[in-house]
């Protein structure tokens, strides 16, 4: 294959494969869309006379280094960037609620405790954890403790 062929074939797989991120996401294609170019910036490097070869290899890199840049700023901001984005303030999320719960609340199992299960307090229902053994839906339960997002229940 000729140089200038294997040079534009390259650059031409290159451009796709970092086109096909977008659609694609995950890294790998834009990776082997730039190992792509950079295997064509070798390519011209060694095979375009001087000051061609310095001009394509640093046409490339300017080029990339464009490209992400423009990415990152403005891919997050599109119509496909924000489908595949959370757009949503992470501060809005918790990982529990706030336990409305004071220690000796009672309460009824809405489902069998093996140890874990559905309870209902005040009308709420809650995730807990029996202490100790299984209690049947129905039964009626207290709190013996709160801890870190958990509820731990006895029979009451």
């Amino acid at each position: 294959m000729e140089p200038i062929t294997l040079y534009l074939t390259l650059l031409l797989t290159g451009f796709i494969l970092i086109g096909l991120e977008i659609i694609v996401p995950g890294g790998i294609l834009g990776i082997f869309g730039c190992a792509a170019w950079l295997v064509a910036a070798t390519v011209g490097w060694r095979n375009f006379s001087e000051p061609w070869n310095l001009i394509s290899a640093l046409s490339l890199l300017i080029f990339g280094v464009l490209t992400f840049v423009v990415w990152i700023k403005y891919f997050p901001k599109s119509r496909m960037g924000k489908t595949l984005s959370l757009q949503a303030n992470s501060a809005e999320y918790k990982s529990h609620k706030t336990i409305e719960l004071e220690i000796g609340a009672v309460g009824e199992a809405v489902s069998t405790l093996r140890p874990s299960g559905i309870a209902r307090f005040n009308g709420k229902r809650f995730d807990v954890i029996a202490d100790g053994e299984w209690i049947e839906a129905g039964g009626a339960i207290k709190v013996s403790s709160t801890s870190g997002g958990n509820i731990t229940v006895v029979k009451a």
